[in-house]
């Protein structure tokens, strides 16, 4: 394995770019991002791949629209302990007092879901007070939400998040062309069917761009989905390429006024501004050296 690591000038975010190259199996590719708040003992969030490469093809994700393989356990796990023992905070476990591994950097788990529930289990037998975040756009794979559901009963460490990011089928559907999805509405009832089992939140993760934030789209967001089960994540549009860093949607005063009428309502809401995601691809599907990997080894 040959890994590469390139800090934020912002001297809190760090990426590492795995290249896996085992004997006997087929070469890949995977990106890990972990994030520093304050202190790693303040708090310390691990954004990990469980796939190289992705098939749901989200276009404003920089995998190269390409698939490549699912990652085995060892390779998700192996993320986490690399960069854990690079940073010499492999004692984070114990001592931050909050410590989260999130299952979102680059592959949709519900299509590796056999493997990532393998790494669930060995990651918290590893750190039993990691929070285990798996975040999906929701595919209809099948058992993969049965096989959630019962982790999550059995790990109660273990996180759902839902990324929507539009309040329509419509326009969702062109920003995640994946036809095999669920639907909002079976999202909702996912969610919720999760939350009775679990009697945790149910997180959804929405980008906020120019086009997908009038009153109309928030009205809808509220219609479907409760306070009483769904938290929200609004975060600042990221882009598949490198011209965020000259001129990034970072109006972040728009999204806080969104925010405000959610809080309202009295949903739990929070605003996530990814740090590094100009200088080093920090943002959810900014993978310009996965996308460069893939060029130079013809994929």
């Amino acid at each position: 394995m040959d890994v590469k690591r390139l800090a934020s000038s912002e001297s809190n975010v760090w990426k590492y770019v795995f290249e896996f190259n085992d004997k006997g199996v087929k070469p890949a590719v995977a990106e890990a991002v972990l994030y520093k708040y304050e202190s790693f003992y303040e708090r310390t969030v691990l954004c990990v791949s469980v796939q190289s490469g992705c098939a749901v093809g989200c276009t404003f994700c920089g995998t190269g629209k390409k698939f490549i393989r699912d990652l085995t356990p060892d390779e998700i796990v192996g993320q986490v302990q690399y960069a854990l023992k690079d940073m010499d905070i492999e004692d984070v476990n114990s001592r931050s007092k909050r410590f989260q591994i999130m299952f979102m950097s680059m592959g949709e788990p519900t299509l590796n879901i056999d493997n990532v529930c393998a790494a669930i289990t060995e990651l918290n037998n590893l750190y039993p007070n990691a929070v285990l975040l798996l975040s999906t756009v929701g595919t209809k794979t099948p058992d993969a939400f049965q096989k959630i559901f019962d982790i999550s009963k059995r790990i109660d460490k273990v996180g759902l998040q839902f990324s929507i990011h539009e309040a329509f089928e419509d326009k969702r559907d062109e920003l995640i062309p994946f036809k095999n999805k669920l639907t909002l509405r079976e999202i909702r009832d996912t969610g919720t069917k999760w939350n009775q089992i679990t009697g945790r939140p149910v997180y959804l993760n929405y980008c906020i761009g120019e086009h997908n934030q009038s009153k109309k789209e928030m009205d809808r967001l509220k219609n479907l989905f409760s306070p009483a089960t769904f938290n929200l994540t609004f975060s600042v549009i990221c882009s598949a390429d490198e011209t965020m860093k000259d001129a990034g949607y970072r109006e972040l005063d728009k999204i806080h006024k969104v925010t405000e009428g959610f809080i309202e309502d009295g949903y739990d809401v929070r605003v996530f501004d990814p740090a590094g995601q100009d200088d080093i691809g920090g943002g959810c599907g900014q993978l310009w050296f996965v996308q460069d990997w893939m060029q130079k080894n013809g994929k």
